[in-house]
């Protein structure tokens, strides 16, 4: 298994890759006091804490620099990624413009994105403060967003990164097949959950959302639909189960969701409206995953599968087909998604060989719940791979 340090080696190589395609000089991310305002990118490229005003600049010809707190500069060496560390002690400001002096670069890409929430990790006053450092300098004139640079250094997943991610989903499969174990009629949402965090908190593991909606679980028709914290809504006998659970595990998250039919007793299988449902939502993936494909952008994806769910009788669901996966379990950048105004800027995007997305959807069922699954799936040039043994058959929970 990969270490941070060299991860994030992987990745400057990745990005320096990234800057000559998309024939950008310098990338600049300017972060300071990250452990209260933390920019997106930096975990790519350094992955570590920063307090004062620090500059970590990727080139294109793979020599990168950092201009950082003398009590900083430590860390930042023992990164081994970084080529020049300039330790300042009164201000960044002229370090930072003779680093500049020093590259000569014609575009300096910087982290703002109107779009992209992962790419927008400079704050306005930081900006503010980079236009003052950089005053009476050429440098004010090249500034250029780097979303482009960081929607396909964060989304096109390095061969590391791909290792950990599948390491995360094996482990949340695992707590499937535990809560299927535990779960009895009766026991209500909060139940159900709190055994998963009690199975996560042994494994020493994190959430890869915050950890009071982390499971979602819905217990038949009366449960809050959504991101919701699990109630005290009891599971029933012909009532559906539903669970959306993502742990973080060495940085890099799974985000599933699976579904349970509770039997009667006289019952061996689920009755017609709830195996309808369920095969409406496993087809409406598997057209998401034939269409899911180098160069097709998001909304297609998601209208692909879209087709199915309207086509079969039910409302189209209100949300995007799929988000892309890594560090967080929505890593910014594409959605496979339609074009509503919510999603403008991103559902455009072209799928990439290298991705890792989410493929989820769900119908209702009155009187029984919502139908939902999710599964993990890496795009490769060829095709799709499922990182999750994806749900192919209802499971059962038996009295």
């Amino acid at each position: 298994m990969m270490t941070p340090n060299e991860l994030v080696r992987e990745k400057l190589v990745q990005a320096t890759d990234v800057l000559r395609e998309k024939d950008i000089d310098l990338w600049l991310t300017l972060a300071r006091e990250t452990t209260l305002m933390p920019d997106p990118a930096l975990e790519l490229i350094a992955d570590l804490d920063v307090t004062w005003n620090s500059a970590f600049l990727v080139s294109r010809d793979g020599f990168h620099s950092a201009v950082v707190g003398y009590f900083d500069a430590v860390n930042v060496r023992a990164l081994g990624a970084y080529d020049r560390v300039v330790a300042y002690h009164r201000g960044i400001g002229r370090h930072l413009a003779e680093t500049l002096d020093w590259y000569q670069p014609r575009r300096i890409a910087i982290n703002h994105s109107a779009d992209d929430v992962a790419a927008d990790g400079l704050t306005h006053g930081n900006y503010l403060n980079l236009l003052r450092y950089l005053e009476g300098t050429p440098y004010v004139e090249r500034l250029v967003s780097a979303e482009s640079i960081i929607g396909a250094v964060r989304g096109r997943k390095t061969v590391g990164e791909v290792t950990l991610i599948r390491q995360a989903v094996a482990t949340t499969e695992r707590l499937f097949d535990e809560v299927e174990d535990f779960v009895r009629p009766g026991m209500t949402q909060r139940q159900i959950a709190e055994f998963v965090h009690r199975r996560i908190d042994e494994l020493d593991l994190g959430y890869a959302w915050p950890k009071p909606f982390n499971p979602i679980v819905t217990c038949g028709p009366d449960s809050a639909i959504g991101h919701a914290a699990p109630g005290d809504v009891p599971l029933q006998v012909g009532h559906l189960l539903h669970m959306d659970l993502g742990v973080k595990q060495a940085a890099y998250c799974s985000d599933i969701q699976r579904m349970w039919y509770v039997l009667a007793e006289d019952e061996e299988s689920a009755p017609p409206d709830v195996q309808k449902a369920f095969d409406t939502v496993a087809s409406a993936i598997k057209a998401g995953e034939a269409a899911l494909r180098p160069g097709t952008p998001g909304y297609e994806v998601d209208a692909a599968a879209r087709r199915v769910v309207v086509e079969a009788g039910y409302p189209e669901y209100m949300h995007a087909l799929g988000h892309l996966l890594g560090r967080t379990a929505h890593d910014g950048a594409t959605t496979l998604a339609p074009q509503w105004e919510r999603y403008a800027g991103t559902c455009e995007r072209l799928v990439e060989a290298g991705n890792v997305f989410t493929l989820e959807l769900h119908v209702p069922i009155p009187q029984r719940g919502i139908m939902s699954l999710e599964e993990d799936v890496l795009v490769s040039a060829d095709g799709v791979e499922y990182l999750s043994a994806p749900q192919r058959a209802l499971r059962y929970i038996r009295p």
